[in-house]
C-alpha cells in the first residue's frame, strides 16, 4: 500500500482488479476544501487511458512489476519464447501480449519484459531497430529528388514506407513505436 502523496510516473497501481500505470499526476490544493491528486492512468494490459481523482493521503494498492532484460529466441506457434539474461530461464509470452512489436522483433534481440506475479504484461522494444529490406520495387531514374515513398517489406515481414532510393538488400533503421523509416545504416 502507498499513499497518493507517494505517486510517481511509471508506478503501477492495482485498482478495481486491474493494473494501471501512472502516466501523469498533479497535486492540487484549492483555496477552499481539501487537497486532492488528479491522475492520468493507463491500463497495462488493454492500453485504455482514464483520468481519476483521489483525495490527498488516500491509500492505494501498488502492484509489483518486475522488468527484466530478456533475449528473444524463437516463435513457438502463437507464443514468443524469451530467455532471461541473468538466470537463462526461458519463458513463453503470448502473441497478443507482444502485439505490434512482433513486426520489429528479430531473433537474439534484447528487450524488456515486464511481469506481474509471473504473468508477462508487455514487451518493450528499443526505440529503433535495423532491419534488412527483403523486397521493394526498384526506384525509377529521376525519381530520387521528389521526396516520395514506396512500400518495402523487411525481414520480419512488416511493411515500411521508405524513400524511393532504397533498394532490396539494404539495411534500414525503423522506429519501433510507429513504424517510420529513420535512415539507413
Amino acid at each position: 500500500m502507498a499513499s497518493t502523496n507517494d505517486l510517481k510516473n511509471g508506478l503501477v497501481l492495482n485498482l478495481d482488479g486491474g493494473l494501471w500505470s501512472v502516466v501523469e499526476f498533479q497535486h492540487v490544493k484549492p483555496g477552499k476544501g481539501g487537497a486532492f491528486v488528479r491522475t492520468t492512468l493507463k491500463n497495462v494490459l488493454s492500453g485504455k487511458v482514464v483520468d481519476k481523482t483521489f483525495n490527498a493521503g488516500t491509500k492505494v494498492e501498488t502492484a509489483t512489476v518486475d522488468k527484466r532484460t530478456m533475449q528473444y529466441l524463437y516463435k513457438d506457434g502463437e507464443d514468443f519464447v524469451f530467455m532471461d539474461m541473468d538466470t537463462f530461464e526461458q519463458i513463453p509470452v503470448q502473441g497478443g501480449t507482444v502485439g505490434e512489436n512482433a513486426n520489429y522483433l528479430l531473433p537474439e534481440a534484447e528487450v524488456t519484459v515486464a511481469q506481474h506475479e509471473g504473468v508477462p504484461l508487455y514487451v518493450e522494444l528499443p526505440t529503433s531497430v535495423f532491419l534488412e529490406v527483403t523486397y521493394t520495387e526498384p526506384g525509377l531514374q529521376g525519381d530520387r529528388s521528389t521526396g516520395g515513398t514506396k512500400p518495402a517489406t523487411v525481414e520480419t515481414g512488416a511493411t515500411v514506407n521508405v524513400p524511393l532510393f532504397i533498394g532490396t538488400g539494404e539495411k534500414i533503421k525503423v522506429d519501433t513505436r510507429d513504424g517510420r523509416y529513420l535512415g539507413r545504416s
